[in-house]
């Protein structure tokens, strides 16, 4: 590395902060839909000192008990619905697991009810569910985060703090997005009524939260978007699960599984955007974003992990002559993974007063692009993007 890239990386030190947790007050928590990305929730929310599980709810009988049960929680209550769990119980916050079309009506509620929302992505399917969500969020007074963890990664804290520093300039074009060769989940997010939107919802969100994070979340203008389902529903590439063939789950598959869009937002900036739950490539491409001083190429990354996929690149002019330097892999808290700090800041958000660690006014934007995709896919043109006030 050269000097002046030594001095540009001199100021990307990356913060350490170390917490003590306040015991005195435990935080009363309610669980909302006990699947599978629950199970992360409860794992994190039992290394924390200052928390008490006291309900969960679900729809399907029997299945709240029997998950609480695999992760030894006790003296948890039982209810078959959100508004019984959240009429009968005192709580200071809940974590929101549904299925996607089932975001919405128990965040609503949640707030409705003085109650603190952790709400797992994607925000809701569409715009108009997530305007609704932002306006009784706003009329409550209480927090909703959106669980986004990547954004703990020391790794996309950078991303954010390059961009940031200036050194990259004025930002105008943007490429992003991830995928898998072969990673179509199944279960509940494969059908229209419970995903509402396949991986758009589950992995492009991660996609666009890391880099409109780390511009500042412009607000997105115009949306020309594609979405397909070629794989998904060719029983040749769907494959099995405990309850269904290949066969049946092809037949089923009613959401996307590849989209790509071109976005034009606020500032003069394009966003070049592809995500795919399946396709023939290994990769559709590094993120790069493009500034008018210089551009960082993040390689190819799985960022719903909260990884990105090695040393990150920026490139720029020194003197008269091109140059590039390596921005090294950052390590992480060994004892806090990126999901235990999602947890441990809307605690910490509950307990001292602070605004949601990622708030909906930001998603909301992310949604409204996912939203527009969507739109725009099915229209077969550009759209434009309307957001009224909250």
């Amino acid at each position: 590395m050269s000097k002046q890239a030594d001095e540009v990386m001199s100021k990307f030190t990356p913060d350490v902060e170390t917490k003590k947790v306040d015991t005195s007050r435990k935080l009363k928590i309610g669980i909302i839909g006990t699947g599978w990305i629950a199970e992360s929730h409860i794992l994190s929310y039992k290394k924390m000192p200052d928390v008490e599980i006291v309900a969960a709810a679900d729809l399907i009988p029997g299945k709240a008990e029997a998950f609480m049960k695999k992760f030894g929680v006790e003296g948890v209550r039982f209810y078959p619905s959100h508004k019984e769990l959240i009429d009968n119980e005192e709580l200071d916050g809940v974590s929101v697991c549904t299925y996607n079309t089932a975001h919405k009506e128990p965040t609503i509620y949640a707030l409705e009810h003085g109650v603190n929302v952790l709400l797992e992505k994607p925000f809701t399917v569409t715009l108009d569910e997530a305007i609704e969500v932002c306006r009784a969020e706003k009329k409550s007074g209480k927090i909703l985060t959106i669980g986004f963890q990547p954004r703990n990664d020391a790794n996309m804290k950078m991303i954010k703090r390059i961009v940031d520093s200036g050194v990259l300039g004025k930002i105008y074009y943007i490429q992003t997005g991830g995928g898998r060769r072969r990673g179509i989940p199944n279960s509940t997010f494969i059908e229209k009524s419970t995903g509402g939107i396949g991986a758009l919802g589950d992995i492009g969100c991660y996609s666009l939260d890391m880099v409109l994070n780390a511009i500042g979340y412009p607000k997105p203008l115009t949306v020309s978007g594609y979405t397909s389902n070629f794989f998904g529903t060719n029983p040749k590439y769907a494959t099995p699960d405990a309850h269904h063939t290949a066969a049946e789950n092809a037949a089923r598959f009613s959401v996307d599984d590849f989209a790509a869009a071109f976005v034009r937002l606020e500032g003069d900036i394009i966003l070049d955007f592809r995500i795919a739950w399946a396709m023939h490539p290994d990769t559709p491409g590094d993120t790069i974003i493009f500034g008018t001083e210089a551009a960082l190429r993040i390689p190819s990354t799985d960022c719903w992990n909260g990884t990105v996929g090695g040393p990150m690149t920026v490139y720029t002019d020194l003197a008269g002559e091109r140059i590039e330097y390596k921005v090294p892999i950052l390590p992480n808290d060994p004892n806090y993974g990126l999901f235990d700090l999602k947890i441990r800041s809307f605690l910490d958000a509950i307990k001292e007063g602070k605004p949601a660690p990622v708030p909906s006014s930001q998603i909301l934007y992310n949604q409204a692009i996912i939203d527009g995709i969507n739109k725009s896919a099915a229209a077969g043109h550009e759209i434009n993007v309307e957001i009224p006030e909250i």
